[in-house]
């Protein structure tokens, strides 16, 4: 004769299963219920029902000893506490998510500004409190903005030389502006020269810059257009610290940020001096996010960005 299967739920109660723990770690029902609040006979019974839901026995019950566990009772009980355990992690992980707290920040940032400008910054970050992982990604303006739309970076630590070029705001992205990095016009510096080197003088000479559609070249030549001035631009480059190699080794005049030219890394360059009415130029600092809330850890980073790039600027 065939034995009945009875049907099984196909998730058990969750209250159940906490009723059972306490009886497996209790080893009996009524330190059970004293545990949880409950009167015995409603312990009996939340383990009665259990048993129903899962169609098999999980205590053997004896007068006068403790209780007993069968085979699927300590089983349910190992994948209960790993059911349990997991719950309390994500009720964690949710929680510090509902405060804006996360375990990574992905940022990104143009190279320059990773050599000179974060280092200290990090530090300061590190030594204030415990905080989440930040996760460098070393990537320029033009790349940055379509990953933090994406989601691959948080935050961008972005530049942008002329007031039409992107990043602007929009309904995927937060722009938040940081100040603004000083360009400074340099020459290499003439061992012995006791005058400083003046604008007229560079107008016959090279100079050095991005390419034809970059950036810092565009706002050169409507610059230089503005002056009613024409530099030669024969030496081409994206790469600043090629500029500035080039200056060093008299080559060419050119256009580079303060950044990289502060703390002491000015030696073999000196500033052009532009004539008088003529406005200092210098790049937007930007930090470029999507909308919504965010964890503190980025108002902080913010933060010292600007005084940071405020800081440059004063010395500059």
């Amino acid at each position: 004769m065939s034995r009945e299967v009875l049907p099984v739920k196909p998730q058990p109660d969750l209250k159940l299963l906490a009723t059972f723990l306490a009886v497996v770690r209790r080893g009996s029902m009524a330190d059970a219920a004293a545990e949880l609040g409950y009167v015995p006979s409603a312990v009996s019974q939340h383990i009665a029902a259990l048993e129903r839901d899962m169609g098999v026995e999980l205590i053997v019950r004896r007068p006068g000893s403790r209780l007993i566990l069968t085979a699927a009772g300590r089983s349910l009980a190992r994948a209960a506490e790993t059911l349990f355990d997991a719950t309390a992690r994500f009720q964690d992980a949710a929680h510090g998510i509902a405060s804006r707290e996360i375990a990574e920040l992905r940022v990104g940032i143009y190279p320059s500004a990773m050599t000179y400008l974060l280092p200290p910054i990090l530090a300061t970050l590190r030594d204030r409190r415990p905080g989440p992982r930040i996760r460098l990604v070393v990537v320029e303006t033009d790349e940055g903005v379509p990953r933090v739309r994406s989601g691959d970076i948080d935050l961008l630590v972005a530049y942008r030389y002329l007031p039409e070029d992107p990043p602007a705001p929009s309904t995927a992205l937060t722009v938040t502006a940081l100040g603004r990095e000083p360009l400074l016009l340099v020459a290499g510096a003439e061992p012995g020269r006791r005058r400083p080197v003046e604008l007229a003088e560079c107008l016959e000479g090279e100079w050095v810059s991005g390419h034809v559609h970059n950036p810092d070249r565009r706002l050169l030549l409507r610059w230089a257009g503005e002056l009613g001035i024409a530099p030669r631009v024969t030496l081409e480059t994206d790469d600043l610290h090629s500029m500035l190699a080039m200056i060093r080794a008299g080559l060419a005049v050119g256009l580079i940020p303060a950044t990289l030219l502060g703390r002491g890394q000015d030696a073999g360059v000196e500033r052009v001096v532009l004539p008088p009415g003529v406005a200092p130029l210098y790049r937007e600092i930007l930090a470029v996010g999507r909308p919504g809330g965010r964890p503190p850890v980025v108002d902080e980073l913010v933060t010292l960005l600007r005084a940071a790039v405020r800081d440059l600027r004063s010395r500059h």
